[in-house]
């Protein structure tokens, strides 16, 4: 996903969750339904998770630190996950206390009657704008992945937000037009209280959903299947490596990914071939992965102790010990860092 889609979406999301925050709440000012205060609230929890999302992007884009070598791009991780804990709560848990308090006092709607009904269809027309937006740029990167694979794998995650918000939002919209239209039709605040705890239910849901999702970003997610297999194919495409003894790759952030391998070379080269191999290996696995920007080679000699190496970021060398307790190619064992 670029960066400006999203931000676009999000921009998009923010004009229209604050004007429907404020026409929702003049509603409910006017009217007392409860249905229209979590709505409000709602709206408000939105316009502030929008504005956390455009935060998180711009701290992401500062540059890296020695405190912080790998730069900031995971904070947009961290911002989305802040906007999961305010929409479970002040969105999810705020409608479903103010569903209790209207079942406790359950008055119909008697003044105003039509305001609440104009204001939910106005704020499903602007809503939909948003949410189409939303659906526009997030086509752009989603190629055939379904809506439900897109969330669930995408790496940036405003889009995943917006388009969960966005359609929550609408959802929720529904549940209290209905709640509202049948307390106007039967005068019973019940049905008030009703939409209200079923807007309650759905935040709570959603919220639950998205802390999951950036849960897992949070704690660091590898390459997809085909891109792990495209840099496999780059590593070895040429005659620098005869095969790969094992390779880790994870998301820095959504726009960067890190590759580290332990590769085998041939035995006879010296460190200077060994160098040049690498740098061909890793103009390689750039142009197969753009997102690779972050390198980490090291040349090994392959053997049947490579077997033995493991695969954890502690594994010894694959090559055997000599007799003479050197080691055949260590001056061929280098670390290359390519960035």
């Amino acid at each position: 996903m670029s960066a400006n889609g999203g931000t676009k979406a999000i921009v998009a999301a923010l004009f229209a969750n604050v004007g429907i925050a404020i026409t929702k709440f003049v509603a409910f000012l006017l009217t007392g339904s409860s249905s229209m205060l979590a709505e409000s609230i709602h709206s408000v929890a939105d316009s502030g998770n929008q504005g956390l999302l455009l935060l998180g992007g711009r701290r992401a884009k500062r540059a890296a630190t020695p405190e912080h070598p790998f730069g900031y791009g995971r904070e947009r991780y961290i911002y989305a996950f802040i906007v999961s804990i305010v929409l479970f709560s002040l969105g999810g848990l705020f409608a479903l206390y103010e569903a209790w308090h209207k079942a406790a006092d359950p008055h119909g709607i008697t003044e105003w009657q039509w305001v609440p009904v104009v204001v939910l269809v106005a704020a499903i027309v602007m809503e939909s704008f948003s949410f189409r937006t939303a659906i526009k740029e997030s086509n752009h990167t989603r190629g055939n992945q379904s809506w439900v694979n897109f969330i669930r794998r995408s790496k940036a995650p405003e889009l995943p937000v917006v388009l969960l918000e966005d359609f929550g939002a609408l959802i929720g919209l529904v549940f209290a037009l209905v709640g509202v239209g049948m307390t106007l039709i039967t005068g019973n605040g019940m049905w008030d209280a009703a939409g209200t705890a079923m807007i309650g239910v759905l935040l709570v849901i959603i919220a639950i959903v998205l802390a999951i999702e950036t849960k897992s970003l949070l704690l660091g997610e590898g390459a997809e299947a085909k891109d792990v297999a495209a840099i496999e194919r780059a590593v070895t495409a040429g005659p620098e490596v005869e095969r790969i003894i094992h390779m880790k790759t994870l998301y820095l952030g959504p726009e960067e990914l890190m590759v580290a391998a332990k590769i085998a070379v041939p035995a006879c080269e010296s460190a200077e071939d060994v160098a040049r191999g690498i740098n061909a290996v890793e103009a390689r696995i750039r142009a197969a992965v753009p997102l690779a920007r972050v390198i980490y080679l090291e040349p090994d000699i392959w053997s049947v102790a490579a077997k033995r190496a493991g695969t954890g970021a502690a594994a010894p060398t694959a090559v055997p010990d000599t007799p003479g307790g050197g080691t055949p190619g260590a001056a061929v064992r280098e670390t290359h860092a390519g960035s």
